[in-house]
């Protein structure tokens, strides 16, 4: 079986050059970045769509590697669309779209359609996110029939924790893509 291509899903405003993501990114051969229209005001079926597409412009098989609301989207999109070449997923710091700080500029992620994803997946969650609780993640990981990892007190798990390369992540990437 070929190496899948590591797609990356970023949340809202982006991750900037400082965040784990943007890090993996830039040493991960034929990686691909999911560009969005709005970053700062994002609306789901738009989002979706460009996920959708970005993700049929890949051949062959592929890891998706999601921090924030771009696990959320991951979700939305395995509700209403299927690429049998998605092998497995790291969603990290899934915000609570019902809790009290998510950003009210994103629109339509309010009545998740999503359940049991069709593809491995681990949920990795921190035990102080403002954006999402610990039971929050837990529950999230049970729909989603995914491996939960707490990483302790570690934030949003982003640039702002302090996290640099964040080699721990890329363990436990490894360890999902069975390295």
């Amino acid at each position: 079986m070929s190496t899948p291509t590591h797609v990356f899903i970023a949340g809202i405003g982006n991750s900037g050059p400082e965040h784990w993501q943007s890090l993996w990114r830039d040493r991960t051969d034929g990686a691909v970045w999911v560009e969005h229209t709005s970053w700062d005001e994002p609306e789901r079926d738009t989002w979706v769509a460009e996920l959708d597409a970005a993700l049929r412009a890949v051949p062959g098989p592929k890891v998706l590697v999601a921090h924030s609301l771009g696990c959320t989207l991951v979700a939305e999109w395995a509700a209403e669309h299927r690429d049998e070449d998605v092998t497995a997923a790291l969603l990290v710091a899934v915000p609570d779209v019902d809790g009290p700080e998510f950003p009210t500029q994103a629109t339509g992620f309010d009545s998740a359609r999503h359940g049991r994803l069709p593809f491995r997946s681990l949920v990795v969650s921190s035990q102080d996110d403002p954006y999402g609780s610990p039971e929050h993640a837990a529950a999230d990981a049970e729909l989603f029939g995914a491996e939960l990892v707490d990483v302790g007190h570690r934030g949003h798990i982003n640039a702002e924790s302090g996290l640099g390369d964040w080699p721990e992540g890329r363990a436990l990437l490894d360890q999902l893509l069975g390295g």
